[in-house]
């Protein structure tokens, strides 16, 4: 598989060690850098548009927390991205979600343990079955709501 590796200033030290190790793997590992000092929200949505358009099979995003690169990757229709803490979810992303972008913290997981769920995740394949109705759905309830206009939220 090729993957996609982006990371803001607080996940760059586990997004370059993650590239050597996906590579070990046996995967084909790649940065998405657009420019030094990204912020989250535009490595996640290029990450997100590059797998849409086929650049990349599966993407891994690292921040502080992890928590809003997932919500950034999340805003790209058509993506479904998970954040990932433990080993369960890093099956369950790929197994019940097809989620194609995985995303840790680095402020709050060793390594050990990232390289460890990155391992599993990518480990799984997507088979169809009774989770393809449940992400169909979702996918249609993305497209029936993005054309709502939200007021009042800062």
């Amino acid at each position: 598989m090729k993957i996609g590796i982006g990371s803001d200033s607080n996940g760059i030290a586990y997004r370059d060690d993650l590239l050597k190790f996906v590579n070990e793997l046996g995967h084909e590992a790649e940065v998405v850098l657009l420019q030094e000092n990204e912020d989250y929200p535009d490595v996640a949505v290029a990450l997100g548009k590059k797998i849409l358009n086929q650049e990349f099979d599966r993407g891994i995003l690292i921040c502080g927390t992890g928590i809003g690169m997932a919500i950034a990757a999340n805003k790209v229709p058509g993506i479904r991205a998970a954040n990932i803490t433990d080993a369960y979810s890093a099956e369950r992303a790929e197994l019940s979600n097809h989620a194609q972008i995985i995303t840790f913290g680095q402020q709050v997981l060793g390594f050990n343990l990232v390289k460890e769920l990155v391992k599993i995740n990518l480990g799984e394949t997507f088979v169809d079955g009774r989770s393809t109705p449940k992400i169909e759905r979702i996918m249609t309830y993305e497209k029936e709501l993005k054309n709502i206009t939200v007021s009042g939220i800062n």
